[in-house]
């Protein structure tokens, strides 16, 4: 039984950094999901994958791990790169492609 402690990337729909700032620990699957045949919903016995646990710092997501006794992997964020840029950059005289319409 393995965790994964690591801050969640913003998403797609997300133009701010709502809900980034928290670390999380989650279990590792143990048991490969199924496809029953029947109706063909896919289903695990592994009831650890439900359980997520939010902390503040990645301090206290370790110690809680340690605590449980629980092996655990530290996934380190990827800081964002943000070009600085404005709309009139668009329509600079020195541009390498020229502008046309």
């Amino acid at each position: 039984m393995v965790a994964r402690i690591y801050r969640p990337a913003k998403t797609a729909m997300q133009s701010g950094k709502g809900k980034t700032q928290r670390w999380v620990l989650e279990y590792e699957p143990e048991v490969a999901r199924t496809v029953e045949p029947l109706m063909g919903y896919t289903s695990s016995s592994d009831m650890k994958q439900q359980v997520r646990l939010y902390f503040e710092t990645v301090e206290e997501a370790v110690a809680c791990a340690s605590r449980l006794g629980v092996a655990y992997r530290v996934e380190k964020p990827k800081d964002r790169i943000v070009r600085g840029a404005s709309y009139s950059d668009n329509f600079r005289f020195d541009r390498s492609a020229p502008w046309t319409h």
